[in-house]
C-alpha cells in the first residue's frame, strides 16, 4: 500500500486545527496508515495563502490534491474555512467520512 502525502495547512486564527488533526489522524489510523506522517503548514500572510491556494483554515490536501475541492467563490486569505456535511450541516472541519474516502482512493 502507498502512503499519501498528507498535509494540513492552516493559520494562528482557526479555532478548529486541532479538530482537523485529530480526525485526520483517526481516519489514518483506521486505514492502517501512519497518523504520523502529516505535515503542517502555517500560513501567516495573505501573500502565502495566495501562493499556496489557501482556501481557509483547515485544508487538508493529499498528494497535493485540496480534498473539499475549490470552488469558484473560493478565495484565498487569512480565514476560517467551512465544510459541507454529508447529513447537510455546515461545520468547520471536513466531514469524517470525506476524509476517509480522499485517504482511500489514494492509496
Amino acid at each position: 500500500m502507498r502512503a499519501p502525502d498528507v498535509e494540513l495547512l492552516w493559520w494562528d486564527g482557526c479555532p478548529s486545527t486541532e479538530r482537523a488533526l485529530s480526525d485526520l489522524r483517526a481516519a489514518l489510523t483506521e486505514l492502517s496508515l501512519d497518523p504520523t506522517a502529516i505535515r503542517t503548514r502555517q500560513v501567516r500572510t495573505d501573500a502565502e495563502a495566495a501562493e499556496f491556494g489557501f482556501a481557509g483554515s483547515p485544508t487538508i490536501l493529499i498528494d497535493g490534491v485540496d480534498i473539499a475541492g475549490r470552488q469558484a467563490e473560493d478565495v484565498a486569505g487569512l480565514t476560517c474555512r467551512v465544510y459541507k456535511r454529508r447529513d447537510g450541516r455546515i461545520s468547520p472541519t471536513p466531514d469524517p467520512a470525506d476524509l476517509r474516502d480522499a485517504l482511500s482512493r489514494a492509496v
